[in-house]
């Protein structure tokens, strides 16, 4: 076993052609606090995972980072996606001993994960 450690992800940063019109998705769609300026902080969540969050690799088409976040209501937070020019990519499903998911792009089509535990 080697002396080095794991290193955990520690930030994430949506890139955006227009900040403020994503900034008012997410902060609609998942009611995050999110700060003005040409870097738009978003605070960190409470009630997460313990320890932290967890993630996996799997193959697909094209390369990419997902964001898995969870919602209280999947059926509702599917429609406010639409209704705020995200569109829906897939629509609620189980995963099988995990959780129950739904699929959105946001105004800018980048992809996210909707979880319902």
């Amino acid at each position: 076993m080697s002396d080095d450690w794991a290193r955990p992800v520690v930030h994430w940063e949506i890139v955006a052609r227009d900040p403020q019109r994503l900034a008012t998705f997410y902060r609609r769609i998942f009611n995050w606090d999110i700060g003005d300026g040409p870097i738009m902080n978003v605070a960190a969540g409470l009630g997460g995972p313990e320890p932290g969050p967890g993630g996996h690799f799997r193959q697909g088409n094209d390369g990419g980072v997902n964001l898995y976040i969870q919602v209280r209501d999947l059926g509702s937070s599917v429609a406010l996606a639409a209704e705020l020019g995200g569109e829906v990519i897939a629509e609620p499903f189980e995963s099988p001993g995990t959780a129950t998911l739904a699929v959105v792009k946001d105004p800018e089509g980048n992809q996210v994960m909707l979880v319902q535990q």
